[in-house]
């Protein structure tokens, strides 16, 4: 384990009894309330420094209130330093109010517009859904970008759209991990890694791989290849938990990592696991 506190920048936090969350219906193990008490249990002798709440899908009617009810949660844990809300930024201009009431909350570093479920796979290169991404450039926000690797090409070319933006691909943009495959991805992430305003969290890949089976050797091609593109510099830690609980547990997805990055400097490994993320994130 990292000897030094570590930065998670995507932590996942639900309530169903205050919000609503209908995907959870069929993912039933992840279908109970997941809350800090769990978190902190689930770390382990992982120790965390500072957490990054992402969206969790509920509801969109109530996005506000899901940022509102983490900012509550913030006040019993500091180290809930971040907020990454979701918001319509498909609506174009028209998104302006939502994120005029979003930043009443002094948490919010971002947005995230889930991508991944679009069954139009060019979704992001709409010219309303550009629009309101750039939007996020007069509030300092950043975007998070959470796609299936097939749409990883409309993903570079709404970055290349929106160079007053700055971007993280989460998830290392979901490579078909379980069956092995590299490419197209492999060239497609190296030609998003060429713009200077995007990063990458390495973070999710157990569930992109086999639940059962997987082993720190089907992970490391993948996480060479983006340390590779990205560097030091533009690479951070995610915990994803708990949607990596249906393959892993948070100690083991940690101590995975640091097998991987064993050939890295000290520094590097601290870049990876809290300063890159506390830049990003201004935490």
């Amino acid at each position: 384990m990292p000897h030094f506190p570590i930065v998670d920048t995507h932590l996942h936090l639900w309530d169903r009894q205050r919000l609503r969350y209908a995907w959870l219906e069929s993912v039933a193990a992840l279908n109970r309330d997941h809350g800090l008490d769990d978190y902190r249990r689930a770390c382990g002798a992982v120790a965390v420094a500072k957490m990054v709440f992402v969206q969790c899908e509920c509801d969109p009617l109530q996005s506000y209130e899901e940022a509102a009810w983490v900012a509550e949660l913030a006040s019993t844990d500091p180290r809930l330093r971040g907020i990454v809300a979701q918001a319509p930024v498909e609506r174009g201009d028209g998104v302006a109010a939502d994120l005029e009431r979003l930043a009443g909350n002094p948490l919010v570093k971002g947005v995230r517009r889930l991508l991944q479920s679009e069954a139009d796979d060019a979704f992001c290169l709409r010219p309303d859904f550009v629009r309101g991404v750039r939007r996020l450039a007069a509030h300092g926000w950043s975007f998070d970008l959470c796609i299936f690797h097939r749409q990883l090409a409309n993903a570079t070319a709404l970055v290349r759209q929106c160079p007053e933006v700055r971007f993280v691909l989460d998830h290392i943009g979901k490579p078909d991990i379980k069956r092995g495959a590299l490419d197209p991805w492999r060239a497609e992430l190296r030609a998003l890694a060429v713009l200077p305003n995007v990063e990458c969290k390495i973070s999710g890949l157990v569930t992109e791989a086999d639940f059962v089976t997987w082993t720190a050797a089907d992970l490391q091609p993948y996480i060479e290849h983006v340390v590779a593109c990205f560097g030091w510099d533009r690479v951070m830690f995610g915990g994803d938990w708990p949607v990596s609980t249906q393959a892993t547990d948070y100690p083991r997805w940690v101590a995975t990592l640091e097998v991987a990055l064993s050939g890295c400097t000290a520094e590097e490994r601290h870049r990876f696991f809290v300063r890159n993320a506390e830049k990003f994130y201004r935490i």
